[in-house]
């Protein structure tokens, strides 16, 4: 039963990544990009742990954990440029002073 049920929420996790990877290629906006490139990170952590749990195996964590990092520090990245259109700014620095 558990089997049959992990199976189904794979299903699930593939179709919302599916969606979302057509959000990424025909969104009308920027930041409805990065909402879908963020959701296709966390389904993405999802589906890895759905995996985790139907191998029965605690090996996929560390993979999980390094997705999660990345996909903080890209939608990070990418919000920041799309407020300011730049990620890293040149000089200006407080302390310099």
């Amino acid at each position: 039963m558990i089997s049959a049920l992990l199976n189904v929420a794979l299903m699930i996790l593939a179709l919302g990544i599916a969606a979302c990877l057509y959000r990424l290629l025909q969104g009308p906006t920027r930041s409805d990009r990065i909402a879908a490139l963020d959701t296709i990170g966390i389904h993405l952590l999802a589906l890895i742990a759905v995996l985790s749990m139907q191998q029965k195996t605690e090996d996929y964590i560390e993979i999980i954990l390094v997705i999660g990092i990345l996909t903080f520090i890209g939608t990070t990245a990418l919000a920041r440029y799309i407020e300011r259109d730049t990620v890293f700014e040149r000089g200006g620095d407080d302390h310099d002073r």
